[in-house]
Order: C-alpha cells, then sequence, then structure tokens
C-alpha cells in the first residue's frame, strides 16, 4: 500500500497480522483521503467512509455503517445483510425486512432501529450469523466459510463519550461491552471481520475503550507540505500558467499552506479563482489565519507581527540572545535552538510585546493559546488535543501561553476541578518534552509568577531559556522606553518633550504608558483654541501628579522571582546580578507574610 496515507498502511500491517480486528481513527477525519492508485498516477479523494469502503474493505463482502442519527446503513452487500433481516424476522417474529422489498426500500422505509443498544445487537446478530456461515466444497462437505463483514461506526464519541463511571448510564455500559467484546473475541479476531470507530478526538471517548489493548488507535494527520502540493498540483492541473492566479509557483504555495486540511485547501484556491481574485501573499496570510482559527473553534488565535526586536526598547541581553535564535531559525540550524522559552518579569515589562516582536524578527506563524478549558468531562483535554494537531500540521509555529501559572494546570491538581487541571499539566509536559518538536514547535511561556507554574514545565529540556525582563534601570533606559511607546501609540514627540526620569524613580512599562495617555487626553481636549500648547507641556504636567503604583511590596516579589529564575546571569541587571541566592529567598519569604500568601 505504498501508494496510500501511512495511517492507512500501518490499518491494514495490523489487520493482516491477526492479532487486532477493531480500529479507532481519530484526527483529522473530516478530510479528504487522497492517494493514488496502484495502477495509475492520478491523484484521486474520497471521504473517509468511502476510503474506507472502497479501498480498504474492498476484500469484504459486507460493509455496514452505524451512527445516532442515521441508524444502520449498508454501504456494501446489501443483498447479503437484507436476506440476514429475512431469516431474523422468521425466527424472531421481527418485521425489520418483511415491510419492504429490498435493500434500498429497507433503508428509505427507516425501518432498522437508530437506538444504540438495539441497532449494535442487531449488528452483533449479524456479525455472529456471519461467522457460522458454510459452504459445499467439492466433495459435497459442509465447509465453513464465515461473512467477511467490516463495520464503521461513525461519530463515535457521541456513542461512547467520556464520563465518569459514576455517571455512566446502563445503556452506555451495554454498548462499551458489546463493542469491547468485539474486540477482545477471538472468534471475530481469526474470522475475516473489522470493526472500525471514528471520532475526532481520543479525549472526547470513553477511557475504557480508548486504553483497550486490544483495539489499535490510529491518528489520521493533517496533510504535510509533500501531500498539500500533490492535492494543489491535482487542482490546478487544468491551470498551464500558474502564475497568472499566484504569486508564487505550486511548491512555494504547498508550503505556506501547511496545517490546513485538503479540503481547507481547495476552499482557499477556488475561492480565490471563482472569484476572480489573485492568489496573493496577503490573501495567502488572510484566509489561511481565518481557516485555522475556524478549524480551532477559537481555541487558538494568530499573532499577526509586522515589528521586529528593532522596536523593543531596553532589553539588551535578551533582545541579542532572541535575535541570534531567529537567525537560527532563518538558517534551519534547528538543533541549536531551545525547545522553548520562560518569559518572565513583574507587569508592565512587555513580556508580551517581547514575544510579539521576536515572532515578527523571526518570520514564523506565533499562535496564542485562548480559551481551551471547558466545563464538561474530558472537553478541556479534547480541545487542547485538537489544538496539538494543528500545531503539528504549521510545519513552524511559536506557540505563546500568556498567564502561563493560570493556563499551563498543576501536577496533582484534580479535587477542585475534577483532575482536569492535572491532566492539563501531564498533556502539556508530555508534548513539549517531545525532542521531534525541537524547531518546529517553539514554546514561549510569559507570567510574572514564576514560582507558581510546575517546577517539570520550567525544566531543560521543555522551556530552557528563562528571560527575566526588569522596569528600566538608568535614565537612557527609561527614555527609550518612553520614546518607544509615545511611537507604539502614535505619538509624536520631540526628543526635548521626552521628560527626564530620575535613577532612583522605579517606574514601568504600563505606567509610562500611562501618562503618555494621560497627556493625550490633556492635548486633545484642547481642540482648536488659539492659545494650545505643545504635548510635551502636558507630559510634564502629568509627570508632577503622577503616583507611583502603591503595590510595592508584590512588584519587588515578582522581581525577585524572576531573578531565582533566571538561567543566564547576563539577563540580570547590576542591581540584582550580585544577589546571593539564600538572601533572595530569605526576602521572598518575608515578602510573602506581608502579602499573606
Amino acid at each position: 500500500m505504498a501508494n496510500y496515507p501511512e495511517w492507512a498502511s500501518e490499518m491494514a500491517e495490523i489487520f493482516k497480522s491477526g492479532s487486532i480486528s477493531q480500529f479507532l481513527l481519530y484526527g483529522n477525519i473530516d478530510d479528504w483521503v487522497s492517494f493514488r492508485s496502484e495502477t495509475g498516477n492520478q491523484l484521486q479523494c474520497l471521504s473517509l467512509k468511502d476510503f474506507l469502503t472502497n479501498i480498504m474493505f474492498s476484500p469484504f463482502e459486507v460493509v455496514l455503517c452505524y451512527d445516532r442519527g442515521h441508524g444502520i446503513r449498508t454501504s456494501k452487500g446489501g443483498e447479503i445483510f437484507f436476506s440476514f433481516l429475512k431469516a431474523f424476522d422468521n425466527f424472531h417474529r421481527t418485521g425489520f425486512a418483511s415491510a419492504t422489498s429490498g435493500e434500498r426500500s429497507l433503508i428509505e422505509a427507516n425501518s432498522l432501529p437508530k437506538d444504540p443498544k438495539k441497532a449494535l445487537a442487531l449488528i452483533d446478530r449479524f456479525i455472529r450469523y456471519g461467522l457460522n456461515r458454510t459452504t459445499t466444497d467439492k466433495e459435497g462437505r459442509q465447509v465453513p466459510n464465515p461473512i467477511r463483514i467490516a463495520v464503521i461506526v461513525e461519530y463515535a464519541q457521541y456513542l461512547l463519550p467520556r464520563t465518569d463511571i459514576a455517571y455512566t448510564s446502563s445503556e452506555s455500559v451495554e454498548t462499551l461491552i458489546r463493542i469491547l467484546d468485539w474486540a477482545s473475541d477471538p472468534n471475530i479476531n481469526n474470522a475475516y471481520i473489522s470493526t472500525c470507530l471514528i471520532a475526532e478526538n481520543l479525549n472526547d471517548m470513553n477511557r475504557q475503550l480508548v486504553e483497550n489493548p486490544r483495539s489499535a488507535k490510529i491518528q489520521i494527520e493533517l496533510p504535510n507540505s509533500d501531500q498539500v502540493l500533490n492535492f494543489v498540483q491535482a487542482i490546478t492541473a487544468s491551470v498551464e500558467d500558474f502564475s497568472e492566479i499566484c504569486d508564487v509557483d505550486r511548491e512555494s504555495l504547498a508550503q505556506k499552506l501547511e496545517g490546513l486540511s485538503c479540503i481547507d485547501v481547495q476552499n482557499l484556491i477556488e475561492r480565490a479563482v471563482k472569484n476572480q481574485r489573485r492568489i496573493t501573499m496577503d490573501y495567502l496570510r488572510e484566509v489561511k489565519k481565518e481557516m485555522i482559527e475556524k478549524s480551532a473553534s477559537g481555541r487558538i488565535v494568530f499573532v499577526e507581527s509586522t515589528r521586529t526586536l528593532d522596536d523593543v526598547a531596553a532589553h539588551r541581553e535578551a533582545k541579542q540572545w532572541l535575535r541570534q535564535d531567529a537567525q537560527l531559525m532563518k538558517n534551519g540550524k534547528l538543533k541549536a535552538l531551545p525547545m522553548g522559552y520562560l518569559i518572565t518579569g513583574r507587569i508592565g515589562t512587555g513580556k508580551t510585546y517581547l514575544v510579539e516582536c521576536f515572532a515578527g524578527e523571526a518570520g514564523v506563524p506565533c499562535v496564542e493559546l485562548k480559551n481551551f478549558r471547558d466545563k464538561w468531562v474530558g472537553a478541556t483535554e479534547g480541545n487542547l488535543e485538537a489544538i496539538f494537531k494543528i500545531l503539528h500540521a504549521m510545519g513552524q509555529v511559536i506557540v505563546f501561553i500568556d498567564e502561563a501559572d493560570q493556563v499551563a494546570g498543576k501536577r496533582g491538581a484534580g479535587s477542585g476541578d475534577s483532575g482536569v487541571s492535572g491532566r492539563i499539566y501531564a498533556m502539556l509536559a508530555r508534548e513539549m518534552a517531545d525532542t521531534r518538536n525541537r524547531g518546529r514547535i517553539f514554546w514561549i511561556f510569559a507570567t510574572s509568577r514564576p514560582d507558581l507554574l510546575e517546577v517539570d514545565l520550567k525544566r531543560v529540556g521543555r522551556l530552557d531559556v528563562h528571560i527575566p525582563l526588569f522596569a528600566p534601570q538608568t535614565s537612557e533606559d527609561k527614555k527609550d522606553l518612553f520614546a518607544a511607546l509615545a511611537k507604539k501609540n502614535k505619538i509624536k514627540l520631540k526628543p526635548e518633550e521626552i521628560p527626564d526620569f530620575p535613577e532612583e524613580l522605579d517606574i514601568g512599562g504600563n505606567e509610562m504608558e500611562g501618562i503618555l495617555i494621560m497627556a493625550s487626553r490633556q492635548y486633545e481636549l484642547q481642540c482648536d483654541e488659539p492659545d494650545a500648547r505643545e504635548i510635551g507641556y502636558f507630559i510634564g504636567e502629568a509627570m508632577k501628579t503622577y503616583r507611583p503604583m502603591s503595590h510595592s511590596a508584590r512588584l519587588e516579589y515578582m522581581d525577585l522571582a524572576a531573578v531565582i529564575e533566571c538561567t543566564d546571569q547576563r539577563f540580570l541587571p547590576e542591581k540584582f546580578s550580585n544577589l546571593e541566592t539564600g538572601k533572595i529567598k530569605e526576602r521572598m519569604d518575608e515578602l510573602k507574610m506581608e502579602l499573606g500568601e
């Protein structure tokens, strides 16, 4: 099966081994399955169900499909199944087939049960009936000739959803036992019978089913760049001069579209062609962002950046380090890159802004994880699994998690949130430690309270480099930051209008921005008065009325926590670089008592 997807080849190998006959397919299940037949080079595209029926299960005599919405349907071998129903009616005095004249009218009459308990019981009877079929050999003897049967259960997450065992209904228990029995029954495993369950995420499924060693869990990945290229070439084969509709060639387009499903790629191209819109880089960025955010249901958001590290004031050592790593990314030196960064520092030091500028410097897509927690059992883990699926397909991506101490979960947490926080922690820790992702998925956590983040997530091999950010320490740094904030807020300042900040004044970027906004407000309120003043005057007035933040103890604690977490002495200002770790911890303990923590 060299021309078929990897997951299909794996599924065929497992079935041929004779040890496992039940498969749980998950992942990119709603996409086209693209493949080349062994007799021709033309790319073919089928839905997953049609691919299973016509390709994977082509040697089978009967293929039954079931879901709770449509009930039982026959994709293949309807006459054999209809014959069974007639025999079943005669023996059990039921009316599944008696009111109809054939398989098609049977489906149209909707006489087959949709209820899982009754429908799966009927399918189970058919499987047992098929196991006992015999045929006559050349010598007139009856020999076993079991019916080759495949059963496809779609939307399996709605049939056996993840739930606490205490809340599992008796009907769900019966359904679970029946499906587990199909996986473990040696009579079924030794026959030409296969059962296939399809669900989007494993974490949406009943845990007993997912953890059953007698079934094979096979993930259908989003297409890689080579597969996208084959698909792009197939759907644009009629376009002789591709440059007429696209700014880049097909190979470059495929690389840009990595992370999308084949259906999304088709929609993107056809949307442009049919609306006579040229496929430009801006169009690609806009539509790809829209499609990925839509497929993630708002759980990830693109961080779009037109800025670079040149737009960051102060933080010289941090900028130098990040600029070097951005260059390594551009040069493809992935082995030299860390797995991720932990950006720490008090509120208002520009952690989020620094990440945005780093993404612009590296020229790599950056996404921020958002809203993946859910109140329903298993939904949060399913959301996170869907996010990982998209990240793996994006080629190279920066993943930003802000307020990481609140988002990343806790080891052993479970009493207050039914264990969700602990499972989030476990999933993130496992994904972040996968060295196959080095240079491809680049993790950046940001927090003002790194002491609340689990140690295992902060270790080398997950977040290798810890970069602390501090409020500007020198008058020069303060003026540079003030000028950068004015530029960010589109406030035009003359050099002489930038105030002189005393060395001893402890002021952060958020407070400077507050001064700028206050001054801008007063400046705009002048309207067209004849004696209108320059904005520099109002900046001076705002400085006179400025009051430092009252949470000095909490800010000091955040600074010390950032110092403790720092992994390189060069990141520390002189004020902190010579402090002994023991004394820092003593001071942090004092501040904790003062803050009542």
